[in-house]
């Protein structure tokens, strides 16, 4: 089990596998309130920067999976360099079909809502874990402004304009689905930038070294594209922010 091979290559150096700089992942601990002890599921954990930080300022107990084997390694290197490493856990499997035994006082998806076919599902596979009185996060893309057209839509990486609703409609779905938005942090550019710029210098310092690998010519293709596809379609009409939620 592993994701595809273009995103353990593009993504191979980032901390923080979303567009969140490390500012904002301590404004989000912060704003929870988190208390010493709490148990924190992540589901497509990544890199595991948001539980081994929330471990090392918050005291939280956490476990993370996640289906990239590089990533899950990646996150237990970085446990034992903060020196967290008794207080997470990191499971490379499938965080589609995880449920904790012992429920958790926050149950995260973080930007990887496809695990449960959306945002509904996913949020229901989560309140399994959950705790009564915990909280659920969410991480989710929406439209800055709607694209005019289906291909500017398609700019984004989105199948079509309705795979996302605007950040109005977004909040008023969580009502729908039963559940207060009791907290939201949102990315901003610098945060964009981040995460998708860093990725290029990733793959050309890639490139460098595997000149003859038989992936070469899709890194090369996505190095090319990648720039101006972002700079025109992404950082101007998709937004993205964790959303922390309550049942009612």
């Amino acid at each position: 089990m592993d994701i595809p091979r273009i995103f353990n290559i593009t993504e191979s150096a980032h901390r923080i596998h979303n567009p969140f700089t490390p500012e904002k992942l301590a404004t989000l601990g912060a704003a929870l309130r988190l208390e010493p002890g709490t148990r924190v599921l992540d589901l497509g954990s990544g890199s595991g920067e948001m539980l081994c930080t929330w471990a090392r300022d918050h005291g939280i107990n956490g476990i993370g999976i996640d289906m990239s084997r590089l990533f899950a390694g990646q996150a237990k290197l970085r446990a034992e360099e903060l020196g967290v490493a008794d207080r997470v856990e990191f499971i490379h499997g499938d965080a589609a079909s995880y449920v904790t035994g012992e429920k958790v006082g926050v149950a995260a998806c973080i930007g990887a809502t496809w695990i449960g076919g959306g945002v509904a599902g996913t949020i229901e596979l989560l309140a399994k874990s959950l705790r009564p009185g915990g909280i659920i996060l969410i991480g989710e893309p929406y439209w800055l402004r709607l694209p005019p057209t289906e291909d500017v839509a398609k700019g984004c990486l989105a199948n079509s304009s309705s795979d996302f609703l605007m950040l109005p409609q977004l909040l008023a779905s969580f009502g729908d689905l039963g559940y207060d938005v009791v907290e939201m942090v949102l990315a901003d550019r610098e945060g964009w930038d981040r995460y998708e710029a860093a990725k290029w210098l990733t793959m050309r310092r890639w490139l460098e070294a595997n000149p003859e690998d038989d992936f070469a010519k899709e890194v090369r293709a996505n190095l090319t594209s990648e720039p101006k596809r972002y700079a025109t379609y992404t950082r101007e009409y998709l937004g993205w922010g964790v959303f922390a939620l309550m049942a009612r």
